[in-house]
């Protein structure tokens, strides 16, 4: 039986108040048909899944982002929809797929009858304010047929109807360039409300808005107040219409969180649970309207920040001081639910951290990021009898494994307490894992590394005074993070803000959203390769797995500018010489309070980003029909290509200087002629061999060397590299007990001390980018079309592995490749997803074998994998 299902709209996980008046829809389809191909399709919409109308069949292979076909979305527009399909098999069509809804949210700023409102009471900006409770109370007649709440804040907000807490979201609005973009969120409210009197209310703390923010410790970036805006409509059963919009009516009260700052932690006085509400009593104050502009409300792109899993204490430790900290056994990032029974007034402190340093909380890394919550018990009675009371955090977010809990009444019980993960919520698409059980270790690192730091944004450290969406990072992490969550809600967020912060005219900011910085080396927005590139390379990752030109034509203004900002900096003859950069940052020779100083030379960097960024640019513009465009930006690469070199390359083929960055970097950037490949491959070989098959790259080699050398056929050192334990290499952090990516490769020394830098975090996950060559050549599953339409299968066995599997959920279905061997029969199963093909490559060297979709199964005799051609799949990704 054929069957469509998971009908979705553009790239959203929940289609519900979104933005977008003509979503896209696509759909994946359950066939057990073999080569199944889709030959058309049928979409029925409607008001209500029993009015449904047929736009007609239509002639088409596309089961993604296919056109919205009815008329444009009004604002609060609910529809259902359905799909069924033909295929190449000249069947009737298929059963109809699962009605999916899709609601609209607030499309114009007229449709806004609400006013941000703030407190009128004066506030001492400059330091972690209490949180402010506004409410209001109102009356409803009649039963409830409908009820949405549309809802924003200058900071953070948590809405509550009638003392219930809505919905699920952790750090709303989250963070945009606010004064570009600031995110609404809808909710679902009908079950909240009573007949007669209602209160609604939200309690606002800093967030992003006003608190501390970077790593200079800047407050109030956006604005020294917090404010709110919320619109209740409520929908009777007769059809009228009840509007309950924040404006000056409102009132504002102090509540129990007498502090809160996303780096520093909550302080919360339970005896004030019950303060600063409508209705609640005395103590409550008019507000004050803010004049704000309601165009710029968005809807959300992506998903919202929640809570996604819970873990239980591991171990209760006592510290060598006598403290008591609780270990969870993973660091991860989030904050923790507890029980407890005490006396009013009794103080219990969290302080969170990620290490123990020779038993000790290892606080060092933090700088002045406090990360401690303090909860004020209320007390109901004689402290022995006094009732169980139960508190998290609302208002901040921690990075950490270990917890030092003091003041804790009476023996300490670990069931009491609760470790709650905190990030996106994204859609978990990629898996994999082998026969070295150091590589799953290394592999889960790379995943709680990108659940820890993409919080919103795509962050750089989840722990320290900074969490910053630095472009660098998720330039050389965007083909990790796309293989294991479904990312293009979340980036199109990102490369939004992205785009509004660099304008036509110059480079994108470091940090995205941006934060100034006021001390060197850049006081002002620095022309910086690799990171600028993120302008690039992002988009361009984003259009290969999904196949969406709105990535591209979104960003192509920024590629130019700045690929024109790149070409200024270098000169008038193209050549990078002086200035700043970061180049390879963090190449493990760089001294620990030096992390730019690399064996790579910044400007070879900057002069092999330029040619490549300029390349793939040329092609973006080539796919979007600006001809004329792609032609100057092809003819831009050809002489940065060209200057690189004459500058680094020399006559006999080798690199200057030749270390496993620039070789990495020529390789797999196209810098080097057809036939100088295989020689500069045995040359990066014999590079990674005299550091001892230790890793010698920094940010931006780590992503590209072992790629570098499987191209060439060198895949005995790519994996020996992989599979060093020894300091510097990606096994020699799981050695140490890693349960996350360092930003360091030592960034924990053999003898338990932390390294001295002033720059050390251990969730960071830029360096785990290698999951991505796990992913393709380890395991072997990769796309060779956009949106994995046809599949790369080409596993590259090595490095004593007996066997090894991945899966990943394409647009169309997953795709799953398992191999094992013995040392003789090497035996491959593989899943296509129907509708799409694959291109099947053994490692005995036999010819590529075509299969449909479906479940395969392939074996041969031990092959020669030493001198394999190029990988083809490797042309769709940058």
């Amino acid at each position: 039986m054929t069957t469509p299902s998971a009908l979705r709209f553009e790239h959203h996980e929940e289609p519900f108040g979104i933005g977008e008046d003509r979503p896209r829809l696509s759909w994946q389809v359950r066939t057990g048909a073999p080569g199944w191909v889709q030959a058309a399709y049928e979409l029925e919409l409607g008001p209500d899944a029993s009015s449904l109308v047929s736009y007609g069949r239509v002639n088409s292979a596309g089961q993604h982002l296919q056109p919205w076909p009815a008329r444009p979305l009004g604002s609060r527009d609910r529809v259902a929809a359905r799909v069924r399909v033909w295929g190449n098999d000249d069947g009737g069509p298929s059963e109809w797929s699962p009605v999916a809804w899709v609601e609209a949210g607030l499309l114009d700023a007229a449709d806004w009858q609400a006013s941000m409102i703030r407190p009128s009471w004066g506030e001492d900006s400059m330091s972690d304010e209490p949180a402010s409770r506004i409410s209001t109370t109102f009356e409803l007649d009649g039963n409830v047929s409908s009820a949405r709440l549309y809802a924003s804040a200058h900071g953070i907000y948590v809405a509550s109807i009638n003392g219930r807490r809505v919905g699920r979201d952790l750090l709303a609005p989250g963070w945009t360039s606010y004064h570009h973009r600031l995110r609404y969120q809808t909710y679902d409210v009908a079950d909240y409300l009573l007949p007669g009197t209602n209160v609604i209310g939200f309690e606002v703390a800093d967030g992003w808005w006003r608190g501390n923010l970077g790593f200079q410790e800047k407050r109030n970036k956006y604005g020294n107040r917090t404010a709110v805006i919320g619109q209740l409509e409520v929908v009777d059963a007769d059809g009228h219409i009840t509007v309950v919009g924040t404006d000056e009516s409102w009132l504002a009260g102090r509540g129990p969180v007498l502090s809160a700052d996303l780096y520093n932690g909550e302080t919360y006085d339970a005896r004030l649970a019950d303060a600063g509400w409508a209705g609640s009593g005395g103590g409550l104050e008019p507000v004050a309207v803010e004049d704000f502009d309601t165009a710029l409300l968005v809807a959300p792109d992506g998903p919202p920040v929640r809570a996604t899993e819970e873990l239980p204490v591991r171990e209760v430790l006592t510290t060598p001081s006598g403290q008591t900290i609780l270990d969870f056994g993973q660091n991860l990032v989030g904050h923790v639910r507890f029980r407890v029974r005490g006396e009013a007034g009794t103080e219990v402190v969290l302080r969170h951290a990620e290490v123990l340093e020779h038993g000790e909380l290892g606080v060092r890394p933090l700088r002045v990021a406090r990360q401690t919550d303090t909860f004020i018990l209320r007390g109901t009675g004689e402290p022995e009898s006094s009732a169980e009371e139960q508190w998290q955090p609302e208002f901040t977010v921690h990075g950490f494994r270990y917890v030092d809990v003091s003041g804790w009444p009476g023996e300490l019980d670990p069931e009491a307490f609760t470790a709650v993960v905190v990030h996106s919520e994204l859609k978990r698409t990629g898996f994999f894992e082998c026969s070295e059980p150091m590589l799953n270790q290394l592999h889960a690192n790379v995943v709680w590394g990108m659940r820890g730091n993409f919080v919103d944004v795509p962050t750089d450290c989840p722990q320290r005074n900074e969490r910053l969406g630095w472009t660098g990072d998720f330039q050389v992490f965007a083909s990790t993070a796309a293989f294991l969550y479904r990312i293009p809600g979340f980036a199109t967020s990102w490369l939004k803000d992205l785009a509004v912060e660099q304008g036509t005219d110059g480079p994108p900011p470091l940090v995205v959203p941006e934060v100034t910085f006021d001390k060197p080396p850049f006081p002002t927005r620095p022309v910086m390769a690799a990171w600028g590139d993120a302008a690039v390379l992002v988009p361009w990752v984003l259009y290969q797995q999904t196949g969406d030109l709105e990535f591209l034509r979104r960003q192509l203004p920024g590629m130019a500018a700045w690929l024109a900002a790149a070409a200024e900096a270098a000169g008038p003859e193209l050549r990078f010489e002086q200035g700043f950069q970061f180049g390879d940052w963090l190449d493990p020779a760089a001294p620990p309070n030096e992390p730019g100083a690399a064996r790579t030379p910044w400007q070879l960097v900057a002069q092999a980003y330029l040619a490549h960024s300029a390349s793939i640019a040329s092609q973006a513009a080539a796919v979007l029909g600006e001809d004329t465009e792609s032609a100057r930006l092809r003819s831009l690469s050809d002489q940065a290509r060209a200057v690189f070199r004459k500058v680094y390359i020399a006559a006999d083929g080798t690199l200057d200087p030749a270390t496993q960055t620039s070789y990495a970097l020529a390789l797999r950037f196209g810098l080097l002629e057809p036939e100088e490949q295989a020689a500069a491959g045995v040359r990066l070989a014999e590079t990674v061999a005299g550091d001892g098959y230790r890793i010698a790259t920094g940010f931006v080699g780590t992503p590209l060397v072992t790629d570098a050398l499987s191209d060439e056929g060198q895949v005995e050192a790519a994996y020996r590299l992989l599979l060093q334990t020894e300091c510097p290499s990606w096994l020699y952090p799981v050695t140490m007990g890693a349960t996350t990516i360092w930003e360091r490769w030592d960034s924990m020394l053999p003898d338990g001390t932390i390294n001295a830098g002033e720059m050390t975090s251990f969730n960071h996950y830029a360096l785990g980018a290698v999951a991505d060559w796990m992913h393709r050549t380890v395991a072997g599953l990769a796309p060779a079309d956009l949106a994995y339409r046809k599949i790369a299968v080409r596993p590259l066995p090595g490095g004593g592995l007996t066997w090894a599997a991945a899966r990943h959920e394409t647009p169309y279905g997953e795709a799953a490749v398992r191999w094992e061997h013995d040392g003789g029969t090497f035996v491959l199963s593989l899943t296509v997803p129907a509708g799409c093909t694959a291109s099947v490559y053994l490692p005995d060297g036999s010819e590529a074998m075509e299969v449909g979709s479906g479940t395969h199964s392939f074996s041969c005799g031990p092959g020669p994998v030493a001198g394999t051609p190029r990988s083809p799949q490797l042309s769709v990704l940058p």
